[in-house]
């Protein structure tokens, strides 16, 4: 709606958060038609909105990744950042944040993702960033909004402050009215709201819902609080004041309505943003902002183009800068900047230069990582942020269907892993696999479809090997001997070993009590060799530890012997001995701690239990009302498809944190079953 004519805030940036599937996607959709920067709405399911533009996206119809799209409202520019619901790709959402202004908080009266909102507003009550709740799909409403209220109000810790009451006609919402500006108007499907008068019920339920609301503003006024007293109407312009000034202090979260597939109340929440949210001036000082006049920015999101390289997407807090600037990285780095572009979805346009407040991709900026703090000047500047990848819970080997795409696989990884640090790659390096560690099932299918279709590498993938070892209950002495006589000088070594049992965690010691050089003291290291050669795959196929074994005597020839044949001798002395003292498999055994609503805390245990978990006891989540936290003690093998049924038992919102803690015997039937895959797999 008109020409980017710049405010006293400046351009702002606001934040599209909310449980997964709530509409934030469609919200952003009739944003950006609403403002004319596109002509109609697209669709989610018809793969047409702006928000979801990558293939996975339109693919699996819902967002897999952050999206930026800038627009303007009344003079004033707006960048919007659509961050996907699903916990899955959560990072970004997190990444976001400290770039924001304001947060719409999108979601809708359904009980059941009411987890899933406690987690984003405690995200964004933690970083202090004001936040509206835009109460989506209010067209398909069955409860008054009072019920619906007071069902979302837990996940809060501050009120929840109704801004605006539905008009009902019948069972259906056909309006609103705006509790603060005192008016009432009807809904028009993709047009603006019609203005009509307040009278009857609707006049009393107003009043009545007004009185409530200002009770709530009175509790951080006392002048407010006196006029109510006083029963004294305060004036208009002071009650926009308050909400303004009480919503920017974190004091109350205000609740909007509408409906973004139909664009209902869409213009109500742009003005409320216009109005009330803090611009960047606020947010630079929120965030520690040193005053300066040089640019500094905050990189919230990395991107690597099919075709046209990386782009960085900054917000910029202060100062001014140019393309081909250079710059410096909170990490130590600096780069020169190759191109700035202004957001908008996947259609980004040139401009020269960018100023505070701005939401801009700057491009090539190779050495810079998300989460980096950039600045103009000459040092380098304090990160203004720090945002830890969330811990990983599910895992995949994976390698290159032609082994030529090794190192083409290995620099896809890298540059998926710069979009998003909560995809992580380990090398194992036991079986030298790589393993692929992500958020969960959607997360790790995503990454495999963009390896295909983004960097051209078709991956094979497995489930990786668990970390079996095996250890002895006997002790025995054996000899091991080599000797081989080819013409010329032969091969001979002699060695008597010692092997016996350690306790569990002790690992592997070596030994040596030759006496009279039996084993000459240079042979000695060549032995030790050897015998870590034969416990890298004992009789039942896996590492064997927790032993001591104790060279006690042996022979050599003064010509045949050499490092190889005693390295050699040794080896075999290891091997001929374990089978005798009485293998036993091992498996790992992690510590896990698992949070969840409390009401979901029956369902986990009895997962816990179905997996071979010991349960070590549970507990408030502390500072968490309505919480859990599940410890358990559980097999690694157990682990590995956890967080699916963990999710499925507490609607998307629960999760997990694994340590290792120590090897377990396992005996019986399960290590017959576990041995033999070992090998049939070999």
């Amino acid at each position: 709606m008109g020409q980017d004519v710049r405010s006293p805030r400046g351009p702002r940036c606001i934040a599209l958060v909310g449980p997964f599937q709530s509409g934030k996607t469609t919200l952003l959709e009739a944003i950006l038609a609403r403002t004319g920067i596109i002509p109609r709405t697209g669709s989610v399911d018809a793969g047409t909105s702006v928000g979801d533009a990558s293939a996975e996206a339109r693919h699996h119809k819902m967002s897999v990744a952050l999206t930026a799209a800038t627009t303007s409202f009344m003079g004033d520019s707006y960048s919007f950042l659509d961050c996907p619901g699903s916990v899955e790709f959560a990072q970004d959402m997190r990444a976001a944040l400290p770039a924001v202004d304001a947060a719409v908080v999108v979601c809708e009266a359904d009980e059941k993702k009411l987890p899933q909102l406690q987690l984003i507003l405690r995200e964004l009550e933690d970083l202090k960033i004001p936040r509206f709740l835009f109460l989506n799909k209010i067209d398909r409403a069955s409860q008054r909004i009072r019920e619906t209220l007071a069902v979302l109000q837990p996940a809060s810790r501050v009120p929840l402050v109704l801004r605006q009451i539905p008009i009902w006609h019948g069972d259906l919402i056909e309006g609103f009215v705006d509790l603060a500006l005192e008016r009432a108007f009807v809904y028009r499907e993709h047009k603006a709201s019609e203005v009509i008068g307040l009278e009857g019920g609707d006049l009393d339920r107003e009043k009545e819902a007004r009185f409530s609301m200002l009770e709530k503003l009175a509790d951080h006024d006392d002048a407010l609080m006196e006029q109510l007293l006083e029963d004294i109407q305060p004036p208009r312009d002071a009650v926009f004041d308050d909400l303004a000034r009480e919503l920017r202090e974190g004091l109350i979260c205000p609740v909007l309505l509408g409906s973004a597939l139909r664009e209902n109340g869409v213009l109500r929440l742009l003005k409320a943003l216009r109005h009330e949210a803090p611009g960047v001036a606020e947010t630079a000082r929120r965030l520690g902002v040193p005053a300066s006049k040089e640019a500094l920015g905050y990189v919230f999101k990395t991107v690597h183009l099919q075709h046209g390289g990386k782009l960085s997407l900054t917000r910029l807090f202060a100062g001014h800068l140019d393309d081909a600037a250079t710059v410096q990285a909170s990490c130590g780095e600096s780069g020169k900047v190759s191109g700035i572009l202004a957001v908008s979805g996947s259609h980004d346009s040139k401009r020269n230069a960018a100023e505070a407040g701005d939401t801009i991709a700057l491009g090539k900026l190779d050495a810079v990582k998300t989460g980096d703090t950039l600045s103009g000047g000459k040092t380098t500047p304090a990160a203004l942020a720090k945002i830890d990848p969330m811990p990983a819970v599910l895992s995949m080997s994976i390698a290159a269907v032609d082994r030529k795409d090794d190192v083409k696989l290995g620099q896809a990884l890298l540059r998926l892993n710069e979009e998003d640090p909560s995809l992580t790659m380990v090398q194992n390096p036991r079986t030298h696999d790589t393993v692929l560690w992500g958020q969960g099932e959607m997360h790790l299918r995503v990454a495999l479809e963009r390896l295909r279709e983004r960097f051209g590498v078709n991956v094979k993938s497995h489930p990786p090997v668990i970390g079996y070892q095996e250890t002895i209950r006997k002790s025995i002495i054996q000899r091991g001997r080599h000797k081989k006589q080819s013409g010329g000088h032969g091969q001979f070594g002699d060695v008597v070993l010692e092997i016996r049992p350690l306790p569990r965690g002790e690992g592997f010691k070596f030994l040596e009590k030759v006496v009279g050089g039996a084993v000459p003291r240079n042979y000695i290291g060549a032995v030790e060799e050897g015998v870590v050669d034969g416990l890298l795959r004992g009789p039942l196929g896996f590492p064997v530890i927790d032993l001591q074994v104790t060279l006690t005597d042996g022979s050599y020839h003064s010509v045949d012997s050499s490092d190889l044949a005693f390295r050699t001798a040794a080896r075999i002395g290891v091997s001929e001995g374990l089978p005798q003292c009485q293998p036993v498999l091992l498996e790992p055994i992690h510590t896990v701690e698992i949070v969840c609503p409390t009401d979901a805390t029956a369902k986990i245990n009895a997962i816990l239990s179905a997996r071979r978990g010991q349960i070590l006891g549970f507990d408030t989540r502390e500072g968490w009302p309505g919480w859990d936290c599940v410890r358990a003690m559980m097999p690694e093998a157990e682990i590995g498809e956890l967080i699916v049924e963990l999710r499925s038992a507490t609607a998307g919102a629960g999760s997990f944190t694994r340590q290792f803690d120590h090897m377990a015997e396992v005996t019986g039937r399960a290590a017959d079953q576990i041995i033999a895959a070992h090998r049939d797999a070999a």
